[in-house]
Formats: structure tokens, sequence, C-alpha cells
């Protein structure tokens, strides 16, 4: 069965930095977008980045654009989220998606999503 597995979440002062990973398994995933959302307590899972499997296309939420940064490898079926200069409203569960489509920005473009890691910025 399909797994992703993420790891990297922490807790850091604002202004730190920290890397997401998200190894996933179970599947070929030829073709498939990979993104990242995050769900703060009482608001909905909002879209965070995406890359495209060719890793030719980023793109960003604008309240993360020029702090966040995404990465794959898709010989070892993974994806990161460097994260820098964070914000206490970057607190949040991060979690990795997976969807077959060439965009994922919707939730419902999702087609697998990881347990969530948590990360937590102090100011």
């Amino acid at each position: 069965q399909v797994q992703l597995v993420e790891s990297g979440g922490g807790s850091v002062q604002a202004g730190g930095s920290l890397r997401l990973s998200c190894a996933a398994s179970g599947r070929t995933f030829a073709g498939y977008a990979m993104g990242w959302f995050r769900q703060a307590p009482g608001m909905e899972r909002e879209f965070v980045a995406a890359i495209t499997w060719t890793a030719s296309i980023t793109n960003y939420a604008d309240s993360v654009q020029g702090r966040f940064t995404i990465s794959r490898d898709n010989a070892k079926n993974t994806a990161w989220l460097h994260m820098n200069s964070l914000k206490p409203e970057d607190t949040a569960v991060y979690y990795c998606a997976i969807g077959p489509g060439a965009r994922l920005n919707r939730r419902s473009q999702v087609a697998y999503w990881g347990q969530g890691t948590q990360v937590t910025v102090s100011s």
C-alpha cells in the first residue's frame, strides 16, 4: 500500500529554519506532482508549495514565497521542503501530498497524504 512518511518537524524560534522530508513508497509515482499543505488549529488545510514530476515548475503560496523551497528526487521517491525565516504564523501541521495531475494546489487534487509533522515557531 502507498505510504508517505514525513520527518523533520520540530520547534524553532522565529527566524530559524527547518527542513521537512517526505519519502513515498508502495507504487510508481511517475508523472505525479508532489507538494506540501499545512493546517493550523481551527483552520482549513491550505496549500503551501508544489513541484511537478520533472521538477521544472514550482508553485508557492504567497505567504511563503521567497522563504520556502520545495525540491524532489524521483530516484529516491522523496521530496523536501526547506523553510527559512520562519514566522509564528507558520506554526501548523505540515502534510506531504501527491497527486496525478500537473497541478497540486487544491485539496481535491491530492491522491495521497502523509501523516503530518508538527512545526512550531515561537516568537
